[in-house]
């Protein structure tokens, strides 16, 4: 595992704070946590160590600061790692100060965002250092989490990745369904054509070298090269040859990704990246100080 040592851009704040509000209410209820609130007043501050507990990059720090901070505006987060970090077992990530009754209330929330995050962020990482010596690119795709897609392509952003489209309305992607039902290739790019804007990027599913020859005397952005092995993908890159980019998905894992991406495609999809990722061991260690 190695740092990503490269800048990406932050979760928007305003989303952050609003994932964060609901994962306290589902986890709240209407009483709110009467174990913490049975047991300790408000005087009571504790200070609590967030560390890691095996090998990772880490993601999700704003999930944990918005936490505690909607529970108590006065807790005080100090981070000694960074998303996008290499984080080693035994690492202290971060210390926070607050209320007892913040620090346990807000405990497993912090952790569940922390913790997908940075699998999701460590698993991407692999399948980059995988690549690294190639010029492909490995990029997410809407196999996420529902309401949390954003926050699972930032992690991704984290782990050294990037973002294919975010949602329906971000491109146009006409996969084999919408050829199925539209008759052909060339009946799918020319209706969509006619219905959208200049400024609306294109990209084409095709799964044989034959679909890959309709799109060439089209003007396209993308094609997404589908569940093709090696050799077939290094045909098509040939084939397409710059025209336009070349986008590998399907079959795609930690030990399949580097044939991949030898054979000179352009972006390799990978949705096991959201999907698949396993939550990262961290631990909040509390002590309670007055």
């Amino acid at each position: 595992m190695v740092k990503t040592n490269k800048s990406f851009s932050p979760a928007p704040s305003l989303l952050v704070v609003e994932a964060v509000i609901n994962a306290l209410k589902e986890d709240l209820g209407l009483a709110g946590d009467i174990t913490t609130n049975g047991i300790f007043n408000d005087e009571q501050i504790g200070t609590a160590t967030l560390r890691a507990r095996e090998q990772g990059i880490l993601a999700g720090s704003q999930f944990v600061e918005a936490t505690f901070l909607e529970l108590n505006p006065n807790s005080k987060l100090n981070w000694q790692k960074h998303d996008g970090d290499e984080l080693a077992p035994k690492d202290i990530i971060a210390t926070i100060k607050a209320p007892v009754k913040t620090l346990l209330t807000g405990e497993r929330v912090a952790l569940n965002f922390l913790g997908h995050l940075t699998g999701v962020a460590s698993l991407t990482n692999q399948y980059v250092r995988k690549i690294n010596h190639t010029k492909a690119k490995i990029v997410d795709t809407r196999k996420t989490t529902p309401g949390l897609r954003f926050a699972e392509k930032y992690a991704v952003r984290a782990g050294g990745g990037e973002n294919h489209r975010f949602r329906l309305d971000d491109a146009i992607l006409i996969k084999d369904n919408h050829i199925a039902f539209a008759g052909s290739i060339n009946n799918a790019i020319e209706k969509i054509k006619e219905a959208n804007g200049h400024m609306v990027k294109i990209e084409v599913e095709v799964d044989t070298i034959d679909q890959l020859k309709d799109c060439l005397s089209h003007k396209i952005d993308v094609v997404l090269l589908d569940n093709m092995a090696p050799a077939l993908l290094k045909e098509a890159v040939e084939l397409i040859d710059g025209k336009f980019t070349s986008e590998a998905s399907g079959g795609v894992n930690l030990d399949t990704v580097k044939d991949i991406a030898e054979t000179g495609v352009d972006i390799i999809s990978v949705g096991a990246l959201t999907h698949s990722a396993t939550c990262l061991d961290l631990g909040l260690d509390i002590d309670i100080t007055g």
